[in-house]
């Protein structure tokens, strides 16, 4: 909740004229997820270029005495083709639990979207030693009761929630074994909901991305991982220069 409706679309004017200067528009999969009054105005500008619009959440029911919220189907609408879900503000701050995520990540499946799920310890958490035990059963708990078939996608964000905002990331080594956890998770939840083809579809239909203060210096780092298809940058997406300049670290 940092830009207003005209900084948002200015911010995406330069945003996409730069990705196209550095010739990197199409060479990754780029998404931008406005606040909801400026998704409009943001969709105008991207045009129809490759930039995907997304939007930093959405409410479960489709309609009804819910004042304040939104409905996937409306941001279906806009043109809205990624939703956040589950971030860790939203957590913290709102107290947004797991149930809520899953019934979230439902709708937004049953309306053909991508939802961006993020899972993530708090320092107490970590400090007691239960990270995995606790991103593990975040993940399950997200698809609880879901049937993913081969025409949806997840992206599964890995977001540590103490360094969301403090300028100092987690190594790439212990992001690439948290996601290596958070696919173990994948498979066994595979196996034992009997997904079709379950071990197929975790590999393919699922994208796995770290979040949490990455810059310049440490983002190569992230992007030589094996286990990583990318990045959910925060404060770093608030400036043009740098987000040009995390591209040239990894272009």
């Amino acid at each position: 909740m940092n830009l207003g409706v005209a900084e948002s679309r200015d911010l995406t004017k330069v945003i996409k004229e730069g990705l196209i200067s550095l010739r990197a528009i199409n060479l990754f999969e780029f998404i931008i997820c406005p606040t909801f009054p400026a998704i409009i105005s943001v969709k105008e500008v991207l045009g129809n270029c490759p930039i995907k619009l997304g939007a930093q959440d959405a409410f479960w029911q489709e309609n009804g005495a819910f004042t304040g919220e939104v409905s996937v189907s409306t941001l279906k609408e806009l043109g809205v083709k990624y939703i956040i879900i589950g971030h860790s503000e939203r957590r913290e701050y709102l107290k947004e639990t797991n149930e809520m995520v899953n019934l979230k990540i439902k709708r937004v499946l049953e309306n053909d979207l991508i939802p961006i799920i993020c899972v993530g310890e708090t320092f107490e958490e970590r400090r007691e030693g239960m990270k995995d035990a606790i991103i593990t059963n975040q993940v399950a708990a997200a698809l609880s009761e879901l049937t993913i078939n081969p025409q949806q996608q997840i992206i599964i964000a890995y977001e540590p929630v103490w360094v969301i905002g403090s300028g100092q990331a987690v190594s790439p080594e212990e992001a690439e074994h948290t996601h290596l956890v958070i696919r173990q998770a994948l498979f066994d939840i595979a196996y034992e909901n009997r997904w079709l083809d379950g071990e197929n579809l975790v590999r393919s239909n699922f994208k796995l991305i770290y979040g949490g203060s990455v810059n310049q210096e440490n983002i190569k780092d992230f992007f030589e991982r094996k286990a990583m298809d990318g990045v959910l940058i925060g404060n770093a997406s608030l400036q043009a220069e740098r987000i040009f300049n995390l591209i040239k670290a990894i272009k």
